[in-house]
């Protein structure tokens, strides 16, 4: 039988509805004290107290297990190197603080459980949409507002680019892993670009509104929860070097059927040598401009959830 991470799961829950009441009291307050860390990223009072009532609480809850956030690094518990079980909780305080930090309500607290290698339960709270988002391994990816009020999300069934909808964080980072050009190749190439940026491209992806995601410089505290979810949820996320899981410095998602189509664009392998800046054109022979039609029919659906038996 599969071990159950329902317990877990609830605790996330907990931890997440902690953090939305101290986050929430300091969005948009006037005085919010916003300091600069030294890669020139924004750290808030409120990430700090964020972090800090989550270590309090999984020190109390889960004294021996290993917590590792953003703002506070790593920390073993009482178990750790010593019959610990391999767990640690990976946090991110307030992903999108520059989103939090200018009064714009895309943010969220991100809070995953990795056992022996692998992410197994994850949470992303998103007070300021209203929105939550979970998994748990071997259990499906729900949204609601409460584990007793939710629904399970599905990614979609789209499997043609020029019928997928991209999500981003930002262009730059591309350009500094040498695929600038490849990544403006494959948002022409899709439907519909957004960016929706952080999370929250993530979220969209496991519900099924949106069909690829992917950022070229991202932390593990950043892709941890998303990375459970996405997979419970019927999506694949892997590192641009086609890893799965978290554990590269970026990331692409997709819903599974665009995967390898994504990657032939933005897959990058630093050892291969130096990056191709040279780049002008898809990777199919495609000189032609293809027919478009005043009408087009695209294929948004989901799949169905599982039926209880």
């Amino acid at each position: 039988m599969a071990h159950s991470y329902s317990d877990d799961l609830r605790l996330a829950h907990v931890l997440a509805d902690n953090a939305d009441s101290l986050s929430m009291e300091r969005f948009l307050a006037i005085d919010l004290q916003v300091d600069t860390k030294p890669d020139m990223t924004y750290v808030t009072e409120s990430d700090q107290a964020v972090e800090t009532a989550i270590r309090r609480t999984l020190k109390s809850a889960r004294t021996r297990d290993v917590v590792l956030g953003e703002e506070q690094g790593e920390q073993d518990g009482a178990g750790a190197g010593g019959g610990g079980g391999g767990r640690r909780w990976i946090v991110d305080p307030i992903d999108g603080t520059s989103n939090f930090v200018r009064g714009v309500p895309v943010w969220a607290t991100l809070i995953a459980l990795e056992e022996d290698g692998e992410i197994v339960a994850g949470c992303v709270s998103a007070p300021a949409l209203g929105r939550r988002w979970w998994a748990s391994k071997g259990t499906g990816a729900h949204t609601g507002k409460s584990l007793l009020s939710s629904r399970e999300i599905k990614v979609s069934q789209v499997a043609d680019l020029g019928a997928a909808s991209l999500s981003y964080a930002s262009l730059g980072g591309w350009d500094a892993i040498g695929r600038g050009q490849a990544f403006a190749a494959l948002m022409r190439r899709c439907w519909r670009t957004r960016a929706y940026g952080d999370f929250w491209s993530y979220m969209l992806l496991a519900e099924g509104a949106v069909d690829i995601a992917a950022e070229p410089e991202l932390n593990l505290w950043d892709m941890a929860a998303l990375d459970v979810i996405v997979r419970e949820a019927g999506g694949t996320f892997t590192s641009l070097a086609g890893a799965p899981g978290p554990w590269g410095d970026n990331a692409l998602a997709t819903n599974s059927r665009l995967h390898d189509a994504a990657m032939a664009y933005v897959g990058h392998f630093p050892d291969d040598g130096p990056p191709d800046l040279s780049w002008t054109d898809e990777p199919e022979d495609d000189d032609a401009e293809p027919a478009r039609d005043n009408v087009r029919a695209f294929e948004f659906t989901r799949e169905p959830a599982d039926e209880a038996p």
